[in-house]
């Protein structure tokens, strides 16, 4: 008969062993091969018998055995892992860039670590130390500014590092991007072309620990593509933090509609903003486009179900991840990091009916 205490040691006993994790040792046992063998199977299955390695597959299934990669990486590099910086989850182009970047990763069996900042530098810097710690074989991180501490610990690194959704001109190592100074002056040019002379903008602030770069760059080239053409940029308004929303996009307008009601087109540092402008637009009884014009950038898919459809500018997200994990690839293969390699992916202005003509 069992007693109550054989009871709970027998309980005891069930619980350590069902909670033990399995090792390469349990597996070896079990499919009868040595730790060699599983080790072969796990990294280089192609040069087992596939009797054998159909053998240690079903044992790694049945024991639910998860490789330790962290100790397989102490006497190599490999570690399998791509570190990659975001400033915010939120935006469907970050996440479009995620999604091409594994897309590529996945076939050659690597995985990414993915943090993001909202767009805060002393973030960035605590971010990329905490990834650090974990050994990725390469980082990709958004924008070209950043803080000198950072630059330090990415160069230190001694892997492979690419500055995406920008295009520095003196970039850490690797850039894959667009420029964002070009994006502003591409959607001035393009209402000026329309006729419009009284423009403006709204984009986030300057000013703060808490800073949108790419975005200002836009608003940069905004300004000076107007000033190019005689046109004042003082309908030109930053307003509110870093990262736009909806809301902002609202809020700047109704800004903007009380400094400057005479205003007949407005450039939005993103769609998300842009969709703010028109919705607040609509709320005041302000039509889009026959009595204000509005141009977003991002081409996100909410622009094109608005009433009316957005005109923005487009830039291929997913395709910028895919590049990126090519050169990472390509890096990591052939070892060659002595050529700075600068990818420009392009834009194109959308048009759709959210923008029309000044007579």
């Amino acid at each position: 008969m069992m007693t109550k205490s054989d009871n709970k040691a027998g309980g005891t006993s069930r619980r350590n062993s069902a909670a033990r994790r399995p090792t390469i040792s349990d597996v070896s046992q079990l499919a009868g091969v040595s730790r060699m063998t599983v080790s072969r199977v796990i990294s280089d299955p192609e040069l087992v018998l596939p009797a054998t390695r159909e053998r240690v597959n079903k044992a790694i299934a049945d024991l639910g055995y998860v490789p330790d990669r962290a100790a397989g990486s102490l006497s190599s590099r490999r570690t399998g892992f791509i570190a990659l910086i975001l400033p915010t989850l939120t935006n469907a182009n970050f996440a479009a860039v995620a999604h091409g970047l594994t897309e590529v990763l996945r076939e050659a069996d690597y995985h990414l670590l993915i943090a993001y900042t909202e767009y805060d530098m002393a973030e960035e810097e605590r971010q990329l130390r905490n990834l650090l710690a974990r050994r990725p074989e390469a980082i990709v991180l958004t924008g070209a500014v950043h803080q000198r501490a950072l630059s330090r610990l990415l160069i230190a690194a001694d892997i492979p590092i690419i500055e995406i959704a920008d295009l520095p001109q003196r970039p850490i190592e690797h850039a894959i991007g667009f420029s964002n100074y070009q994006v502003g002056r591409t959607a001035a040019r393009f209402l000026l072309n329309r006729g419009f002379r009284k423009i403006g903008a709204v984009g986030g602030s300057n000013v703060g620990e808490v800073i949108d770069h790419r975005g200002e760059e836009r608003m940069r080239g905004f300004e000076e593509e107007l000033e190019l053409a005689g046109v004042s940029a003082d309908r030109v308004l930053r307003h509110g933090q870093a990262p736009v929303s909806y809301s902002h996009g609202a809020m700047a307008m109704s800004e903007l509609l009380r400094l400057a009601p005479d205003v007949e087109a407005v450039f939005a540092v993103s769609d998300l903003s842009a969709v703010g402008v028109v919705m607040e637009c609509q709320r005041r009884g302000i039509r889009i486009p026959e009595d204000i014009s509005v141009i977003g950038f991002g081409d996100f898919e909410i622009g094109k179900e608005l009433n009316p459809a957005l005109t923005t500018i487009h830039v291929d997200f997913s395709a910028l991840g895919r590049r990126t994990g090519q050169m990472i690839l390509d890096l990591l293969t052939n070892g060659e990091r002595d050529t700075t390699h600068i990818v420009d992916v392009g834009l194109r202005i959308v048009e759709r009916d959210s923008v029309g003509r000044w007579s």
